[in-house]
C-alpha cells in the first residue's frame, strides 16, 4: 500500500465575512491530495503534525473561495465552520466533479477535526492506492480479510476498485453507444427513403427532359449515372449540413464548459462523409434505373 486516506463526508455551512454558505465538509488526511491527484491554487494542503481533534486548518475550493473572499487573500484568514473557527492554509486549484464530490465547492479538516464536529467516530469511505497495478487484487482480499475480522467475520463493507468503476463506465457507454448507433441507423434509414423519394419524383418530372436526351443519343448508361451522381451530391449536401452543425454544437459546447473536450474526431467526420456517399449511391439506384429505362418515344409523348 502506498498512501491511505480515511474519509468523513457531510454537509456543512461555512460562516466568514458576514456571508454564510452550505457546502460539502470532508475530513480526511495530508495523503489525500496525492491520491486525489489535486494540485493547490494557493497555500498548502493539510499537514501531517496537526492532524488531531484540535487541529484549527482548512483548505477550502475555489468557488467558496471566490463567493466569500472574491479576489482577497483567504490564507491565514478565519471562518466558522458549524461552531469551530478555522484556519485557511490552502485553497484548491479549481478542478472540478470527481468521485461524487465537486472538489471546487469543498471545505477540508482533518478527519478526527471531522468526527469531533459531527459527533462520530465512524467513516464514509476509506481511499487506498495500492504501489502498482499489479498489486490492486491483492491489496483489495487483505483490506477485505482484515475488515472483516475486525467486525466479528461480518462483511458488511464493499471495495471497489478503480477498474471496476471503469468496467461499469465502459459498460453504461457501450449501451449509450448501441442505442445512440440504433437512432443513427433508424436516422440514416429515413434520410435514405427521403432521398430516393425525392430522386424518385424528380425522375417523373424530368420525364420528357430524359426522353429528349435520349432521342439525341444519350445512354442508358449516362442517365443512370447523372441520377446517382445527383443522389449522390444531396446525400453529401446533407452529410455537410450536419457535419457543420456538429461543429457549431461543439463550440456551444466548449464555451458552456471549457473543461469538456468536445472536438469531432478526424474519423467521425470521414465516417460521416463515407455514409453519405454510400447512402446516395443505395437510396440512388432505383430512381437512376428506372430514369434509364424510360423508353424515349414514350418519354416524349408525355411533354
Amino acid at each position: 500500500v502506498a498512501r491511505v486516506a480515511p474519509l468523513v463526508v457531510a454537509t456543512s455551512e461555512i460562516n466568514a465575512k458576514g456571508k454564510l454558505r452550505e457546502t460539502m465538509l470532508v475530513g480526511t488526511n495530508s495523503e489525500y491530495i496525492n491520491i486525489r491527484q489535486l494540485k493547490m491554487g494557493l497555500g498548502r494542503f493539510l499537514s501531517k503534525t496537526e492532524a488531531g481533534a484540535g487541529s484549527t486548518e482548512v483548505v477550502i475550493g475555489a468557488v467558496i473561495r471566490k463567493e466569500i473572499f472574491g479576489a482577497e487573500n483567504p490564507l491565514g484568514k478565519t471562518v466558522r465552520i458549524g461552531d469551530r473557527r478555522l484556519r485557511i492554509v490552502g485553497v484548491l486549484a479549481q478542478g472540478g466533479r470527481g468521485m461524487g464530490m465537486t472538489t471546487d465547492e469543498l471545505m477540508i479538516v482533518s478527519t478526527a477535526t471531522a468526527q469531533s464536529m459531527l459527533n462520530t467516530n465512524t467513516l464514509f469511505r476509506i481511499m487506498i492506492e495500492a504501489r502498482s497495478r499489479e498489486q490492486i487484487e491483492e491489496v483489495k482480499s487483505r483490506v477485505l480479510k482484515a475488515i472483516t475480522q475486525r467486525h466479528d467475520g461480518e462483511e458488511d463493507i464493499t471495495v471497489i476498485t478503480q477498474d471496476a468503476i471503469l468496467q461499469t463506465f465502459d459498460k453504461i457507454l457501450n449501451v449509450l453507444t448501441m442505442g445512440v448507433a440504433g437512432i443513427a441507423g433508424i436516422s440514416l434509414a429515413v434520410a435514405g427513403i427521403l432521398v430516393m423519394n425525392v430522386m424518385l419524383v424528380s425522375v417523373t418530372q424530368r420525364t420528357s427532359e430524359i426522353g429528349l436526351m435520349k432521342a439525341i443519343g444519350a445512354t442508358s448508361a449516362a442517365i443512370r449515372q447523372l441520377f446517382l451522381v445527383e443522389a449522390v451530391l444531396l446525400s453529401l449536401s446533407g452529410a455537410v449540413v450536419g457535419i457543420g452543425l456538429g461543429y457549431l454544437g461543439a463550440g456551444v459546447l466548449r464555451q458552456l464548459y471549457p473543461t469538456f473536450p468536445a472536438y469531432p474526431p478526424a474519423w467521425a467526420v470521414i465516417a460521416g462523409f463515407g455514409t453519405a456517399l454510400i447512402s446516395g449511391i443505395v437510396f440512388g439506384v432505383m430512381p437512376a434505373r428506372r430514369a434509364a429505362q424510360l423508353d424515349p418515344i414514350q418519354a416524349l409523348s408525355k411533354r
